[in-house]
């Protein structure tokens, strides 16, 4: 566990857990083996982040949003060696209450809406929402929402980026 990390009421952090510095796990929040958090991850309370979940640094994780880690699971059937990776790229945001079906990827900077079901890879950027979640617009490394298409720049910050073929790249500065 990483220097300045907090970790809050009834937290359980298995061995094995690789956890970055100055992060922030909530209440009720447990990080199997075999996982990996980066630097300033902030998880809110009642996550589970279970085996094969990787979360890059600058991630956050909204109230109950759910990981799963394999794709069809039985009380009666072990399926251990059938665990898919998720990969969460760094800064990426999760809402509250949303599920992270397993072998997904979520880009950078990406955002999923409270409550969305993410059944499939999330480009960087994309802000997505609903069930199956879907695209719904791009967002900013700062949060704010990106609005227009083709070359896009941020009414806050001033960061510019171009949408091309259902991609958003960051403009060199």
């Amino acid at each position: 566990m990483g220097e300045g990390t907090r970790v809050w009421h009834f937290v359980h952090v298995m061995s094995g857990a690789v956890i970055g510095r100055d992060c922030s796990l909530g209440q009720n929040v447990v990080v199997m083996k075999g996982t990996k958090i980066g630097d300033r991850v902030k998880i809110q309370n009642n996550v589970s982040v279970y085996e094969g979940v990787e979360l890059e640094d600058d991630v956050f994780c909204g109230p109950s949003m759910v990981f799963t880690n394999v794709v069809n699971p039985r009380a009666h059937v072990s399926r251990k060696a059938e665990f898919q990776r998720t990969l969460v790229r760094r800064g990426a945001s999760i809402g509250a209450n949303a599920t992270v079906l397993c072998g997904t990827t979520l880009g950078e900077y990406c955002f999923v809406g409270a409550g969305a079901v993410v059944t499939k890879d999330v480009p960087a950027y994309a802000v997505v929402t609903g069930v199956p979640a879907r695209r719904t617009g791009w967002a900013c490394v700062c949060g704010l929402p990106l609005r227009g298409a083709g070359a896009l720049t941020c009414s806050d910050c001033g960061r510019s980026y171009t949408e091309r073929n259902g991609a958003l790249t960051p403009d060199q500065a």
